[in-house]
């Protein structure tokens, strides 16, 4: 409530030009330009952080003793969310992205691209969910979030992701409310003709409350996207991998390059289209004249692994670059990156710069020139535009800084 009262206080000071009086703020980042969709901010203000916290946001504050950041020519959003990511990473030989050495630890290629949340995209199941916890999330000062995959044994590849007497909608539901990390539910890699992965996903997600998240295809004859999204999937279930063309699934862009009007409908009817851009799931020949007819994503995310990150994808920032390069507004992408999946992971705490909200803040810089981004099958598109990450701050607290915006000069 003091914090609601300090803001209108700050509006009413300012209707008279006088500059807005600091309590004992930590920090105060001045000048930037923020964008904050959830609250439609999209102009230059003042963010002031206290007790790790958005104490302020307006113009003019006065800083006072507080720590200052000088923003100014700079984008100011909320902490980024990439609800598709991998994780669970260890040492077993043969376990993929479930405690396996193709995952990544989180903290060393988050907060560099302005990252602050990740959701680990199945690797873990019911069975092996205490261990992720134990072995990243605990130790991450990156936020580790999941969906669990309806195979007990997780992301192990292989048998273990076809082997549908591990696929346990009980447990796994309560696994899922018993673990206030878990955000979701994952089918993945399944190659059969049945829809009982997917069934049992939505089963476990109906009973945990929780959405399912669908990475489709791998079966031929192809299964029907078209009855995935009417006949099995619910309001707030996610698509990823939304602009792959696979041999095994069929794409949303039709050979004319149009969006085939059930896709558009069940994005209508509230199915999530993630971006899950991966190592070999996303195409410009989708995504281009996808964008072009005006179907853009909900959600962009990395499907971040050691065979995507040195790929087209590298990291969230640039693909978030990819879709300001195609056509999408920087507003909308910011969006994509924030509060969208904030909503889509039932996590309204964040994705945004509320005050009383956790500061999880980003400051980027976009370079204007000639940049080329490589998409999954490894055909180029050239850009003007690319984001840099110049700092991210992480509960109040800067854990990245490129420039070195937070830090004094060594002879002052």
């Amino acid at each position: 409530m003091i914090h609601k009262i300090l803001s209108l206080l700050a509006s009413f000071l300012l209707v008279f030009g006088f500059p807005v009086l600091s309590q004992d703020y930590t920090l105060v980042i001045k000048g930037g330009h923020v964008i904050d969709p959830k609250n439609n901010i999209n102009e230059v203000m003042d963010i002031a952080i206290q007790d790790n916290k958005v104490a302020l946001i307006t113009k003019n504050i006065d800083p006072k003793k507080a720590k200052v950041i000088d923003a100014k020519g700079l984008y100011v959003t909320p902490g980024l969310i990439d609800i598709h990511s991998h994780n669970f990473f260890g040492t077993e030989p043969n376990h993929y992205l479930g405690n396996g050495m193709e995952a990544l630890p989180p903290d060393g290629f988050t907060f560099r691209a302005g990252v602050t949340t990740v959701v680990d995209a199945g690797g873990a199941g019911w069975k092996t969910f205490s261990t992720f916890k134990e072995q990243t999330i605990r130790h991450s000062k990156t936020r580790v979030l999941s969906f669990l995959n309806i195979v007990g044994e997780g992301m192990r590849g292989g048998v273990y992701e076809q082997n549908l007497n591990d696929m346990d909608a009980r447990m796994t539901a309560m696994v899922v409310r018993q673990n206030k990390e878990i955000v979701g539910i994952k089918v993945a890699h399944y190659s059969g003709q049945e829809w009982d992965p997917v069934d049992r996903a939505v089963e476990a997600g109906k009973s945990a409350n929780v959405p399912v998240m669908i990475d489709f295809g791998g079966t031929i004859p192809m299964l029907s996207t078209q009855e995935l999204f009417t006949k099995h999937l619910r309001p707030g279930d996610i698509f990823t991998h939304a602009f792959a063309e696979l041999g095994s699934r069929m794409p949303i862009v039709d050979g004319q390059g149009k969006v085939l009007p059930y896709v558009i409908e069940a994005q209508k009817n509230g199915i999530v289209f993630d971006v899950g851009h991966g190592g070999g799931s996303f195409r410009f020949s989708q995504a281009i004249p996808a964008l072009k007819s005006g179907f853009f994503p909900n959600t962009i995310s990395t499907d971040f692994h050691t065979g995507s990150m040195n790929a087209g994808m590298k990291d969230q920032l640039n693909v978030m670059s990819k879709f300001l390069n195609m056509g999408m507004s920087l507003q909308q992408v910011i969006q994509a990156s924030t509060w969208n999946p904030a909503k889509v992971i039932h996590q309204e705490d964040l994705g945004h710069l509320s005050v009383g909200a956790g500061a999880d803040i980003a400051i980027f810089s976009i370079r204007k020139g000639k940049f080329g981004y490589i998409d999954s099958s490894g055909f180029k598109m050239d850009g003007d535009q690319k984001m840099d990450c110049e700092l991210t701050i992480r509960d109040g607290v800067v854990v990245y800084d490129l420039n070195g915006l937070s830090r004094p000069y060594w002879n002052k």
